[in-house]
């Protein structure tokens, strides 16, 4: 399953992500996020896109592991900890009101769960973000 993964630029961008190769996925605390963090598996694709300063899907990114961390403190959700490695640059960037105006998006949780960090995406939806 492909996700894609919401960066604020001005704290890890994309060209971050590139200039380090791989980088470890954290900072996440919401609980369906952190749900669909430890669902990932090794192989699975990604899209990155800038949140609040670009808003729009930038470049892809590939899961390297997944490992559980123990909860800290032991009465909260374990955490997982994603690395990921950089991919390509996308040939063209999606802004966001490209990505709400298109089809394959209708009904998506990135729309109705807008402050989720990390979203899953269909086949079609992540297809339509590196080609359309």
């Amino acid at each position: 399953m492909p996700y894609l993964l919401k960066s604020e630029p001005d704290k890890y961008s994309f060209d971050d992500l590139l200039r380090d190769g791989e980088t470890v996925w954290d900072g996440i605390k919401n609980n369906q996020a952190l749900i669909t963090l430890r669902n990932m598996k090794k192989g699975e694709d990604c899209v990155i896109y800038h949140s609040n300063e670009g808003k729009a899907a930038v470049g892809l990114a590939k899961v390297v592991s997944v490992e559980l961390a123990p909860p800290v403190p032991p009465s909260k959700m374990t955490t997982p900890i994603v690395k990921i490695k950089a991919g390509k640059r996308l040939k063209r960037e999606k802004s966001l009101d490209e990505i709400r105006n298109a089809g394959v998006f209708q009904g998506s949780i990135m729309f109705r769960q807008f402050r989720l960090s990390v979203v899953p995406l269909t086949q079609e939806q992540f297809d339509w973000l590196v080609h359309g």
